[in-house]
């Protein structure tokens, strides 16, 4: 079969949903497929983020349209709100016999964005966080109805939870036949990996995987990590893929213990056995996921988890060895 699959944004194997996307397809040419990809890669490069995001819709159904006249395309494989505008132009197009066949239409989820919706507006009732103006314009408003039409039209429609399934299908109406739950896999990479290294330097090492955004729960974890390392000078932290500088990081730390907090914006995923060495525990503080990659690439590597949205200093301490002193 010929598979096209598209994604909202730079198509870069190392990030979460790119990422993901990426492995699809050479998974699916593994078994004989052929593979090909859109993506913000293929919009012009002048277009601002925004822009690409509001008219990848368009640039999607201008590309399949293509393909469909060139009989090049069998599925479409589209992250959410990418394929609506296809879905609904391709209704149009007449049933009669020898008129071009479309393509089976899926919706990929990499994490419902009504339930990022949700999480959010209920951190600004808390007064943890505050959204720009322009958030209800397109990413609170216009976007979530594109993903809800996205969901609606397809004709598979795959989510990585449970929570996202039954809102999909009780409040978004989308038909529950045509709704699955996936889970997200590892990179081979990353399976079977030896026992982790054990550093015997005294040192307790917490590693956070992930972008340094507010999403990611960092105005919980931050204060509890500042806590953290002014009480015990063994411990540092580690930010990994925080794609964003050092120095706006350690900006949010006391100056005392920035010494002991590494920051590193992008990494390739088959480096984190390495830069994951000596870890013991990784904090996944994140608001709302769809399924952490994160998670099952830490424990991986051997790594203990704590996940937990609202993240007081005390839950961190009872990771810690019981003959830790200050």
């Amino acid at each position: 079969m010929k598979i096209l699959l598209t994604i909202h944004h730079e198509l870069d194997p190392n990030l979460g949903a790119p990422g993901v996307t990426w492995r699809i397809g050479q998974e699916y040419k593994k078994l004989g497929h052929e593979v090909s990809y859109f993506s913000f890669d293929d919009l012009p490069k002048f277009l601002p983020s925004i822009v690409k995001a509001i008219l990848f819709p368009e640039f999607v159904a201008y590309k399949v349209a293509a393909l469909v006249n060139k009989n090049e395309v069998d599925i479409l494989d589209a992250s959410t709100g990418g394929a609506w505008l296809w879905a609904k132009l391709s209704q149009l197009f007449p049933k009669k016999k020898g008129a071009k066949v479309m393509p089976l239409i899926v919706a990929r989820s990499h994490g419902l964005e009504h339930t990022v919706h949700f999480q959010l507006l209920e951190e600004v009732r808390l007064g943890n966080m505050k959204l720009s103006w322009k958030y209800p314009l397109y990413h609170g408003g216009f976007h979530l109805w594109e993903v809800a039409n996205s969901l609606r039209l397809a004709n598979l429609v795959l989510l990585l939870n449970d929570y996202d399934l039954d809102y999909s299908v009780n409040q978004l109406k989308v038909d529950r036949d045509r709704a699955h739950v996936v889970k997200n896999g590892t990179l081979d990479t990353l399976l079977n990996l030896p026992a982790p290294e054990v550093l015997n330097d005294g040192i307790i090492r917490i590693a956070h995987i992930g972008s340094y955004i507010p999403r990611k729960g960092i105005h919980y974890s931050v204060p509890a990590l500042n806590s953290l390392l002014n009480s015990f000078p063994q411990v540092e932290v580690s930010f990994l893929g925080t794609m964003t500088p050092r120095e706006k990081v350690i900006a949010d730390f006391d100056p005392a213990v920035v010494n002991r907090i590494k920051v590193i914006p992008t990494h390739q995923n088959s480096e984190l056995p390495k830069l994951l060495t000596g870890h013991l525990i990784h904090l996944f503080p994140s608001l709302s996921e769809g399924f952490g990659l994160a998670v099952v690439e830490a424990m991986a590597c051997g790594l203990v988890g704590l996940f937990q949205s609202l993240l007081p200093f005390q839950a961190l301490q009872k990771l810690l060895p019981t003959n830790l002193t200050r």
